[in-house]
């Protein structure tokens, strides 16, 4: 299947781009796609769908407050998103501003602090080297003077309510710069309920980057190369995945984040690698999954690399029909919006 960037286009109405999360996180809509076939639910319903044995992944990525303002020394604004912190004194980032800044500059931000930008980074060179001039970590800088990083198609800044609702419930290890946003709809309750169900949880953590939002620049999907992403697999939860398959239980990841870090692990048994890696795998219709079988997601902006990999997993024409079936019903759509639950098909 020889496809381009277009075929994964779809009309989208602007008003159904979810601006804030429903009042409950349970609250939201549930898309099942089993196929050609579809059914309208409540996310509060995903128990009914689950059975004991089965295990959910998640991912416990916890945003960090990685979207500064500042200037330049000529006096020029400019806007930084962190991409990933390397370490106390260095990150990588993206930086918007009328002019570039040269390398070797300082750049004060937040009016508290001054950073260095050293050079151009990444494979493509579209981001940013820093360097702390006169604080010793930025771990600590962002949490002080960062703000949250909303996705760029929600207009209004952080809230006081975004600073709970776009993270997870479970978020414990710091790093990502857009939330791993399939995890926003499960509460506390739903975790308590569905372990008393037998349904089994396990975790991974992979630190998404703001390249997650980067527009793809080619036409033919072949022809793109993806950000690379951090993501740390524990001993528990490689076990729990093979105890799953062992009994005959099924695996649902919880994102897609949770899915490319599985796969990107997977060893061709479905067997998974433990430990840190980095991963930039880029799964398209064709792809073979090796450890997931079912998928819990949001829904997806046109033209994407994650709308690349839901058709892969649920099958092109497939998530088409389920598309075009979500706008009809006025589906809330991205980050704060509704969810799907994903069957996964062989079909291409």
């Amino acid at each position: 299947m020889s496809l381009t960037v277009d075929d994964f286009d779809f009309p989208l109405p602007s008003e159904l781009i979810a601006q804030h999360p429903a009042a409950e996180r349970r609250g939201s809509r549930l898309l099942h796609v089993a196929g050609a076939q579809l059914a309208d639910r409540r996310f509060a319903d995903l128990p009914d769908f689950l059975r004991a044995g089965n295990l959910l992944v998640f991912n416990d990525t916890r945003v960090i407050k990685a979207r500064f303002f500042g200037h330049k020394e000529t006096g020029g604004q400019v806007e930084i998103m962190l991409e990933r912190i390397v370490d106390a004194t260095h990150a990588i980032c993206q930086i918007r501003a009328s002019k570039a800044p040269k390398a070797d500059s300082l750049l004060t931000l937040a009016d508290a602090f001054t950073v260095r930008m050293t050079g151009r980074a990444g494979t493509d060179g579209d981001f940013f080297a820093l360097e702390l001039v006169d604080h010793d970590d930025f771990w600590e800088v962002a949490e002080q003077y960062g703000k949250l990083p909303l996705p760029p198609y929600i207009e209004h800044p952080a809230e006081g309510a975004d600073e709970t609702r776009y993270q997870t419930v479970y978020a414990r290890e710091p790093g990502a710069v857009a939330a791993p946003t399939a995890g926003l709809h499960f509460d506390e309750a739903m975790l308590d309920a569905l372990r008393a169900q037998g349904i089994n949880t396990a975790f991974l953590t992979l630190h998404v980057g703001a390249g997650t939002y980067r527009p793809m620049r080619v036409e033919k999907i072949a022809d793109h190369r993806m950000h690379s992403e951090r993501f740390d697999i524990p001993q528990s939860t490689a076990d729990a995945i093979a105890a799953t398959r062992a009994a005959g239980g099924r695996v649902i990841a919880v994102g897609t984040t949770s899915l490319r870090a599985l796969e990107s692990a997977a060893h061709e048994d479905g067997t998974v690698r433990v430990g840190e890696a980095e991963t930039s795998i880029f799964i398209t219709p064709g792809y073979r999954f090796k450890v997931v079988d079912r998928l819990i997601t949001n829904f997806h902006l046109p033209k994407s690399t994650l709308l690349m990999l839901v058709s892969a997993f649920a099958g092109y024409d497939n998530i088409r029909a389920a598309y075009a079936h979500a706008v009809a019903e006025r589906y809330r759509f991205f980050s704060y919006g509704d969810a799907m639950l994903l069957e996964k098909t062989n079909a291409v």
